[in-house]
């Protein structure tokens, strides 16, 4: 793995971000108290899009999932939330984080958004700047398995410059993979 002192700073964050509908987020890193709100998050998605992000029935994420989900670890992990303002306070309505083995170049990303905030760009967005801090970290790859009934997150992976592979004895997944640090285009779409 690259040296991180040779390499360009993370995104900065927290970051404002208008969506298509006019609706603004914020974006930013995931925090130690945010373990409700994640939890009321994951209970906001819609069985198909829990489904989607798990890969399995999940309901609620036990406590052991949310306390690592809150708490990543800084050389291997990394997470962001995207918030709404809701009455006095505010919700997560997505986020995106990456992971990677103790000593590997490669990490591996997961995204979720709350089904009323799908549609809105939200998802591009998360995603380049999980990219963008992965680069800056010194990650040199990033993949990750993707259900292949899932077109718009393998379309918008194509967008953003992963190329995508059969997991060998699983038709139902495919793994998305990107080399870091090469710069990219994002495709139109």
């Amino acid at each position: 793995m690259q040296d991180p002192a040779d390499l360009p700073p993370p995104p900065a964050l927290p970051a404002t971000l208008p969506l298509r509908d006019g609706r603004r987020v914020t974006v930013r890193e995931i925090l130690p108290e945010d373990k409700e709100a994640l939890q009321a998050a994951i209970g906001h998605m819609s069985t198909d899009s829990r489904y989607t992000r798990f890969m399995g029935t999940v309901r609620d994420l036990p406590d052991t999932m949310l306390e690592a989900a809150t708490h990543p670890v800084p050389e291997r992990e990394f997470a962001l939330v995207a918030v709404a303002a809701e009455g006095s306070g505010e919700s997560i309505i997505g986020g995106a984080r990456y992971a990677s083995a103790a000593g590997s170049d490669t990490c591996e990303f997961a995204i979720a958004i709350v089904d009323g905030w799908q549609g809105q760009g939200l998802a591009p967005r998360l995603m380049e700047t999980l990219v963008a801090a992965a680069e800056a970290h010194g990650f040199r790859c990033m993949e990750g398995y993707v259900l292949s009934t899932n077109a718009p997150m393998r379309g918008l992976a194509k967008r953003l410059g992963f190329q995508e592979s059969q997991v060998p004895g699983d038709a139902t997944v495919r793994m998305v993979r990107r080399v870091l640090g090469q710069g990219h285009e994002a495709a139109p779409g």
